[in-house]
């Protein structure tokens, strides 16, 4: 079947089409088309996303970047559309349901709503899919969550953690904004860090909650630890290397918090695997610090985190998640999807 995945939960609008192929023991995706219109050009002015500025832009690309994503495919070949139906900016998510909602009734094809995160989830089966993976921690670490899951099968998650105040790439952009480093936060804080050897760093900033006894996260703390010594050292914020090793060492202290949590959610729930999913998991120092402390744990735990390109938001992971999803439904479920165009609102505020 031909999977139409629409997505504009933030500030990408995107659209794509995958085949899905439900075989009996693994599951096959082909990705057909993979189109996104990022707005960061729009938004880097402002240093953040501006919910209506962002909504706009959507309202602007969203049935171009649709009909580039069917190029040369005949619409009528569509069996299924999957729409993001949150959680995210509810102007943004609007604009990408009312439109797979009017698809849905003029092409006459089955609606299903996907949850953002569990796209975020899915992303990881978009390369490859593994046998004998769960039971499995999963942590999505992006702009808007940074969150802990146990899934014990496909399709049961139980949220085993997350963060108490900001996200840990809402974190990164805030103190990117302080620094005047560049946006988005995570991938300047990234750059600006490259060329510090921690070890030889003599700058130290807490690690929030790293040993509290639970799977929890805080990072409004570690932004307030960096405002204070910014102002304590402003003579010092001229040399390039100064601002690096803020830098180097903001980044360095999201890093331990999360690995931390992971591992330790691992050892106690026996996970046979690790996901890592979420615009944050495309930072190259996460992903290699995260892999090096996987392998080092017992019983071969297997490491996921998919390509940087699908960790940042993206059609193909929502239509990944249909596929997914529609494999465990029943026929009178499958059915009821055909008139869902009528029923599917929006929920800025789902969760897993």
């Amino acid at each position: 079947m031909l999977i139409l995945g629409i997505e504009t939960s933030c500030d990408e609008t995107a659209a794509a089409i995958i085949e899905y192929k439900p075989l009996k023991k693994v599951l096959s995706f082909k990705i057909i088309s993979n189109v996104i219109f990022s707005q960061i050009p729009i938004h880097i002015q402002y240093g953040g996303i501006i919910p209506e500025v962002a909504a706009r832009a959507h309202i602007k690309n969203i049935l171009p970047v649709i009909k580039k994503s069917l190029k040369n495919i005949d619409f009528k070949k569509i069996d299924l559309i999957a729409v993001t139906q949150g959680p995210g900016l509810i102007t943004s998510l609007l604009v990408g349901l009312e439109t797979a909602k009017a698809l849905s009734y003029a092409w006459k094809k089955p609606l299903m709503g996907i949850n953002h995160l569990q796209g975020h989830l899915a992303a990881n089966f978009i390369e490859y899919e593994s046998k004998n993976v769960f039971p499995a921690i999963s942590l999505i670490v992006s702009g808007g969550h940074t969150e802990l899951g146990l899934i014990k099968k496909s399709g049961h998650y139980q949220k085993i953690g997350q963060t108490r105040d900001d996200a840990a790439g809402e974190c990164f952009d805030k103190i990117a904004k302080l620094l005047k480093v560049g946006y988005p936060g995570g991938p300047a804080i990234s750059k600006m860090a490259e060329k510090i050897n921690n070890k030889s760093n003599n700058i130290y900033f807490p690690r929030p909650m790293i040993k509290t006894n639970d799977f929890d996260f805080s990072f409004s703390g570690l932004k307030t630890a960096v405002l204070y010594f910014v102002k304590k050292n402003k003579n010092k914020l001229e040399k390039k290397k100064f601002i690096q090793n803020i830098c180097a060492e903001t980044q360095q202290a999201i890093i331990d918090v999360l690995i931390y949590k992971t591992i330790k959610a691992s050892k106690k729930y026996r996970a046979k695997s690790v996901f890592l999913s979420g615009g944050v998991a495309a930072n190259q120092e996460l992903r290699e610090q995260f892999k090096l402390q996987v392998c080092k744990l017992p019983n071969n735990i297997k490491f996921f985190v998919p390509s940087k390109n699908f960790c940042t938001d993206n059609a193909v992971m929502i239509a990944i998640a249909a596929g997914l999803k529609y494999k465990n439904l029943n026929k009178n479920q499958k059915s009821q999807l055909k008139n869902n165009w009528q029923k599917i609102k929006v929920d800025p505020n789902l969760e897993l």
